[in-house]
């Protein structure tokens, strides 16, 4: 059996498709022109050729992240699959380990993906850093403890003008968040602003404050025939909640709560510390479900911490597990960071804090805190040790990832 690892040439794409309608049994349409194979380029692809068939595919995706005011490049890695008759040989584990090797000579330090399976990735030392969480509420149930609906005009925009009102706000959203992806204008066509018949007409809706300024929107879809509600049975879907000022959030929920036909708002992909549960009268009618979001590794310990933004100032010394699929990980690094910037340098000793590549994901994300894994076993140190991871690892907001790729 020869086994080979190699990229797609571009005629090979449709073999890729016929793997992904496979695999992923039509999520992505049937066929060798389905979405995996018309959403990739050659050059993102890993495959595995079984004695000259494709038996295994990979994709990485090139993408910026947030992270802390930096902008830092990461792998998003996606179309991954196998035919069944291929299975079981270790042929994931080879394109996972070449896909980080490529990575890091490409100066991609961080990767992320959406797990079809958790075992596959935890595996890979990938972790769950980010949360979705939904919400679903009717309308009449919509309103705040303290009755401040905000004073802000909403008024609803066609999506070509809307598109340049709302990429800045977006941009100056995400500044100091971790984990949102820099949105290519392709990116928002196949996410938030995607036309799709059955949810009906892509709306964007634009608050502006008292001085006319934009200051937040929210993209979304309606649909009749949705609920049971005998008399509301519309259902709207919100994709995109973004908000610069307090008066802002507050006046879009105002906004949706306004549409008297909706029976049920749903949005399923909050933030962790969204406000909503704080600030809503009956909390208990948002229905919130928290499930997991996107999963994140660190491809290159030094790099992916230098390249992060700080809130905490000190020197660290983290002492990195043993990691087989990327081995130059493995070792001591030596972290000086502050609100300007930060310095790496890897170096023989003892570290302050020692720890996997997958807890670490979870420290630099934010996701959980130095005491957190400490408490649960994963990170070791001595208490002042880790205070100060904690501090030079704070992050304003909860980790978040709202772009599927």
């Amino acid at each position: 059996m020869a086994i080979e690892i190699r990229s797609a040439r571009a005629d090979e794409m449709g073999d890729m498709g016929e793997i992904g309608a496979y695999v992923y049994a039509g999520s992505f349409g049937d066929g060798p022109d389905n979405v995996i194979a018309t959403s990739n380029r050659p050059e993102w692809t890993l495959c595995a050729f079984v004695d000259g068939q494709m038996a295994s595919m990979f994709s990485t995706i090139p993408f910026t992240v947030r992270v802390l005011g930096n902008a830092v490049p990461m792998g998003g890695v996606s179309s991954v699959g196998t035919l069944p008759e291929f299975r079981r040989r270790g042929l994931a584990r080879s394109l996972m380990t070449q896909a980080l090797s490529d990575m890091h000579e490409r100066g991609q330090p961080i990767a992320s993906l959406w797990a079809s399976q958790a075992a596959i990735y935890q595996r890979y030392q990938f972790a769950m850093t980010t949360v979705q969480r939904s919400y679903s509420v009717d309308t009449v149930d919509i309103g705040f403890y303290d009755g401040d609906m905000g004073s802000c005009e909403v008024t609803r925009v066609g999506v070509s003008e809307g598109y340049d009102i709302i990429k800045p706000l977006y941009i100056e959203y995400i500044k100091d968040r971790i984990c949102y992806l820099h949105r290519a204008k392709t990116l928002w066509q196949f996410n938030a602003l995607e036309e799709r018949s059955e949810d009906g007409p892509t709306q964007i809706a634009v608050c502006r404050d008292g001085r006319g300024a934009p200051v937040g929107y929210i993209i979304y879809t309606v649909r009749s025939g949705r609920t049971g509600h005998r008399s509301r049975d519309q259902e709207m879907t919100v994709r995109d909640f973004v908000w610069l000022t307090h008066d802002c959030y507050r006046s879009l929920w105002r906004f949706i709560a306004s549409h008297d036909l909706v029976g049920t708002v749903r949005w399923q992909s909050a933030p962790l510390d969204d406000p909503a549960p704080e600030l809503f009268i009956e909390p208990r009618q948002l229905h919130t479900r928290d499930q997991e979001g996107a999963w994140f590794r660190v491809v290159d310990v030094p790099a992916a911490l230098a390249a992060r933004g700080y809130m905490g100032s000190g020197t660290i010394k983290i002492g990195i597990d043993e990691d087989p699929l990327a081995p130059w990980n493995t070792g001591t690094h030596e972290l000086t960071a502050s609100t300007e910037g930060a310095e790496v340098k890897s170096l023989d000793g003892t570290p302050d804090i020692q720890l996997s590549a997958k807890a670490l994901a979870s420290l630099y994300t934010g996701f959980h805190s130095a005491g957190v894994l400490a408490g649960w076993g994963l990170l070791k140190g001595e208490p002042s040790s880790i205070q100060l991871a904690e501090r030079i690892f704070a992050t304003p907001h909860a980790p978040h990832c709202p772009d599927h790729f």
